[in-house]
């Protein structure tokens, strides 16, 4: 298949921030164009999205069930071949569901459900329909943590013992919500956000890089969540201890109250014989400790990464010196969801490089992870599996 990949998107109307990430990225590598959308619950500003997308007004509809309708009806070879969901999480499964069942590929933004029997049954759509299905965890896509990644399967680092991953924001320090923020108001409501707030959010985000990375599963975890701002109906901040599989230790923190932090997600991982630092916040560097030895940088874009990890060299496309970040992570995991697509339509099976990108058992995983925080929070901390 020759041809660029047809994009259909629920969500990110007007004025979203995640919905316009997700088609700048999908676009970056001229694989995939937009053609169609249900963009907002007010199909006016829906249709205005898709005067700004320069779309075809027909292909441009009030909500995602009209859409499914429409495209069905179209020829084969003028449908979208995938939908990308960028609704708020309670909307996640039931468009994503609903799609599958249709026939189309899905890319959905992450927690991929609101409950852990909706990813379970979720699960069960994607295996059943055969479709592919993406959920776009954007920071194991940095070439740098696929490095950190190939470097611990490799053994640099021997045996791993801990992990320590945090998430700090400081956004929602006040109650935002309350003050016409748009963002804010869904994610601290338990009707649209879920369970979790904070862990919710990008909780996730940090227990899916520390497994990513350290090719280890969170077993246990004990939890302590607080709500700082007053009136608030979700957590904005919280302490994990964690035990990941093979016995390694971990520590997992996250917040949306700390004042001053940005986006600061960041990984220790220490094994036997090494450790390795990455930061999100410069995120073309990779720190690597041994005994006894000066730090080492590994800097993205040099030979030496791509020799060293096919998955870092492939997510890379500027050379030393000119940074890649933020959008590059998204358009990775549209680059490999869009080749596993061509892959599956040819009849071939993808490879290993090609299908490097998280899909429903990371999912089922991000669900029980934020069910098993609030649980061992409302018990004092007490040790929770998952």
């Amino acid at each position: 298949m020759k041809r660029k990949l047809r994009m259909g998107m629920v969500g990110g109307g007007p004025g979203a921030f995640i919905g316009e990430v997700h088609r700048k990225a999908a676009r970056m590598d001229g694989q995939i164009e937009v053609v169609a959308g249900a963009f907002d619950i007010d199909p006016e500003k829906s249709r205005q999205m898709g005067r700004e997308l320069a779309l075809d007004p027909k292909r441009v509809y009030g909500d995602y069930r009209a859409m499914i309708e429409s495209e069905l009806a179209l020829p084969a070879d003028e449908r979208i071949d995938f939908v990308s969901v960028c609704t708020p999480n309670h909307t996640h499964f039931p468009i994503a569901k609903a799609f599958l069942e249709a026939g189309f590929h899905v890319m959905c933004e992450k927690p991929m459900t609101l409950t852990v029997e909706q990813a379970e049954e979720l699960k069960v759509v994607v295996q059943e329909s055969k479709k592919v299905f993406g959920l776009m965890h954007n920071y194991t896509a940095y070439p740098m943590v696929k490095l950190a990644r190939d470097m611990v399967r490799q053994g640099d680092l021997g045996a791993i013992r801990k992990v320590i991953v945090q998430y700090p924001q400081g956004w929602l320090a006040r109650a935002a919500e309350k003050e016409g923020s748009q963002q804010a108001a869904w994610r601290t409501d338990p009707k649209k956000s879920g369970a979790a707030g904070c862990m919710g959010d990008i909780g996730t985000h940090a227990a899916n890089l520390a497994e990513y990375i350290a090719g280890l599963t969170i077993r246990e975890i004990a939890a302590d969540l607080t709500t700082f701002v007053k009136g608030r109906r979700l957590d904005d901040d919280g302490n994990c201890l964690l035990r990941f599989s093979k016995g390694a230790k971990g520590l997992l923190h996250a917040s949306q109250v700390s004042i001053g932090q940005e986006n600061n997600i960041a990984i220790w991982v220490h094994g036997e014989d090494g450790s390795i630092e990455w930061h999100q916040e410069h995120p073309n560097w990779l720190h690597v400790d041994t005994l006894n030895a000066p730090t080492r940088i590994w800097k993205r874009g040099n030979g030496y990464v791509g020799e060293k990890s096919a998955a870092a060299g492939r997510a890379t496309r500027l050379p030393f010196g000119h940074p890649e970040a933020f959008l590059e992570a998204f358009a990775n995991n549209y680059v490999n969801f869009a080749d596993t697509i061509r892959a599956r339509n040819a009849g071939k099976k993808p490879t290993e490089l090609e299908s490097d990108f998280p899909g429903v058992k990371e999912g089922v995983a991000g669900m029980k992870f934020i069910a098993a925080v609030v649980e061992s929070s409302k018990n004092n901390a007490a040790w929770t599996k998952l």
